[in-house]
């Protein structure tokens, strides 16, 4: 459908634009905004400028959507502010945030510096609350939504991987409440928990033919997550089909954080026999 004046304009901030999933939820909304006639902006976010974000910028506009880089520390709460700032200068009011840029910390809980903690907490938690804060005045004038990437972690406890779990949980129970308290200005908030997803980072892991097809034989769907598949349940929850849905948690994982009791020896529904 070709644009015309009236056509309904969306803007969407991704934050880790340039990673795996980032790039996956980049393509899932421009995909969305051609299902739904809409005409869209993405202003892709990177902790910093340089070639892979002009690279990214370049794809995203030859596949016919405006877009615009935007850099800076979502640890920092001036630059969060800077960030929602430089965005809207350059495709006007938000009507999607999504917080998708993160990072795990291996290590154990006893041996985890308190720095280490803290920019876990940071990265994953505190930067969802510091951007969606600065976005609120525009989402609240589109009557938009944010949605942000938690993780399987942080359903279940992920033992060696730090502080990434608890991390993760308070992402998810941040955007609940986010969600309550912003619901009366029509702002929507919900997340989603990827589960086991290839992407650049983990590839080399998945070139191990053995560690592949173990991985794979924990999923109830039988493969390994796309960034692709996570793209499209956040392009959903940030279009107007999920106009309804606010607070909710999206799991992505073909089924693995269900299928743990599966694994325990022993078949169930056998009914128990006296001696």
């Amino acid at each position: 459908m070709p644009d015309t004046p009236s056509t309904p304009t969306q803007h969407a901030l991704v934050t880790g634009a340039t990673g795996g999933i980032g790039r996956g939820i980049c393509f899932a909304l421009i995909e969305q905004a051609r299902k739904d006639g809409v005409r869209l902006h993405i202003s892709a976010a990177a902790s910093q400028h340089g070639d892979k974000l002009e690279a990214l910028v370049h794809e995203l506009r030859a596949k016919g959507v405006g877009a615009s880089g935007v850099a800076g520390d979502i640890t920092d709460p001036t630059q969060c502010a800077a960030l929602v700032a430089k965005a809207q200068a350059s495709g006007g009011d938000l009507t999607a945030l999504i917080c998708n840029a993160g990072a795990s910390g291996p290590g154990k809980l006893a041996e985890l510096s308190i720095a280490q903690w803290d920019l876990t907490f940071n990265l994953n938690a505190r930067s969802a609350w510091l951007l969606a804060r600065a976005a609120r005045e525009q989402l609240a004038r589109t009557r938009g939504s944010v949605t942000a990437i938690a993780s399987m972690s942080g359903l279940h406890p992920h033992p060696g991987n730090g502080a990434y779990s608890a991390a993760k949980a308070a992402l998810i129970m941040l955007c609940r409440q986010l969600a309550q308290e912003w619901a009366g200005e029509g702002i929507r908030v919900n997340t989603v928990c990827p589960g086991m997803v290839r992407t650049p980072l983990t590839e080399a892991m998945y070139q191990d033919a053995d560690i592949h097809a173990r991985r794979v034989a924990l999923v109830p769907l039988g493969r390994i997550g796309q960034p692709d598949d996570v793209g499209a349940a956040v392009a959903w929850l940030s279009s107007a089909g999920a106009a309804y849905v606010t607070g909710q948690n999206l799991v992505v994982d073909g089924g693995v954080a269900d299928h743990m009791l599966s694994m325990l020896p022993g078949r169930p529904g056998r009914a128990p026999v006296d001696d």
